[in-house]
């Protein structure tokens, strides 16, 4: 207890090297918002069992808050830990949804200002509110809740919304459109932080999904399949066992007795993107995976991902990432540069659906 109080004396954080986030909420806060980042930050792993974030709860003026359930939450810390944190996420209010939801209070406003230069902030829902009323998303892609949408763009014309995407990274500003997509916008972080094995194994933890991409749809026609429709979850796990061979359309919609038509169709309105886009990002994962858990060469990763050529990984990994396979190995396996005279080339060669 004595470290303890010694090193919170130091400051908020306990200043041992890990990541610090701050999650700044404000009266009328979700509980759930709030319990994402911690939960998702809190579990993130070194492979020698490290934790590797530390997270702590401040708002505007400490003390107790009052959340959307029957119950408040005692906040202890204040805008100091913003101004030590290398993260800051503000989740939604409730004070958003109300005729007042451009404006920032004098101390709300403050506690952002206390952001300090380099440091990464991200919001959930309509906490998107909050970094656009100061300033941070001017002029910058950004996304909310979709039933927000429309309020957003009357307060913010100056902000690039994209009310149709699950999340948005604008170097260093991030929103995230919901709930659920807080989760996605949380394990995307850890993953850009720490690579694809420490965000993966933080999913797996919470049971959700590892990854799904931003640009991903926010509202899905779909998620659950009506009972007299097929869904296309056979040929999704069909293409995942056979990622290292060219998949066709045709293939595909083999798996669930489609019509190629009707299984694209299909297949949009259950995940949001189309049958290529979505292979293509198996790929990428499963590239992403090989190259920072083996040794095998840049060129056998990218035969064993479904890419065919090195030139071909190297550009959808460009992509994705911003980084060559040699790169991204480097960055998450502390060294393998070796590759890099193999992973030139020009233009990723067609393959039949990615």
């Amino acid at each position: 207890m004595a470290s303890m109080c010694k090193d919170r004396a130091m400051g908020v954080f306990a200043g041992d090297g890990r990541h610090r986030v701050a999650v700044l909420v404000r009266d009328g806060l979700l509980p759930m918002e709030l319990g994402i980042v911690h939960r998702l930050f809190g579990h993130a792993e070194a492979a020698d069992g490290r934790r590797l974030y530390e997270v702590v709860t401040c708002a505007p003026e400490p003390g107790e808050l009052r959340t959307d359930a029957d119950f408040t939450v005692n906040v202890r810390h204040g805008p100091e830990a913003v101004a030590e944190a290398d993260t800051v996420v503000v989740p939604a209010s409730e004070q958003d949804y109300g005729a007042d939801g451009g404006c920032l209070t004098a101390d709300m406003a403050r506690a952002v200002a206390a952001v300090r230069p380099g440091a990464r902030i991200a919001s959930i829902c309509t906490g998107s509110f909050v970094l656009a009323a100061a300033g941070l998303l001017e002029g910058r892609r950004a996304t909310t809740h979709w039933r927000s949408a429309e309020r957003f763009r009357e307060l913010f014309p100056e902000v690039e919304l994209d009310a149709d995407v699950l999340y948005t990274d604008e170097g260093g500003v991030l929103t995230a459109a919901g709930v659920a997509s807080g989760i996605d916008l949380c394990l995307h972080m850890i993953r850009c932080d720490h690579g694809a094995a420490v965000a993966n194994e933080v999913a797996r933890r919470t049971v959700v999904p590892p990854h799904r991409e931003g640009g991903q749809a926010q509202f899905i026609r779909r998620p659950v399949p009506e009972p007299q429709h097929s869904s296309t979850a056979a040929a999704r796990a069909w293409a995942l066992e056979h990622l290292d061979r060219p998949v066709t359309l045709r293939e595909l919609a083999a798996c669930e007795s489609m019509s190629v038509r009707t299984f694209t169709r299909r297949f949009r309105e259950e995940a949001g993107v189309s049958p290529l886009q979505w292979l293509t990002r198996q790929r990428v994962e499963r590239a992403r995976q090989l190259l920072e858990e083996t040794e095998l060469t840049v060129d056998r990763v990218a035969a064993d991902a479904g890419f065919g050529t090195a030139a071909s990984l190297r550009q959808h990994l460009q992509a994705a990432v911003g980084v060559s396979p040699s790169t991204y190995r480097a960055t998450f396996r502390g060294g393998g540069g070796g590759d890099e005279g193999r992973d030139r080339g020009g233009p990723a060669e067609a393959g039949a659906v990615a």
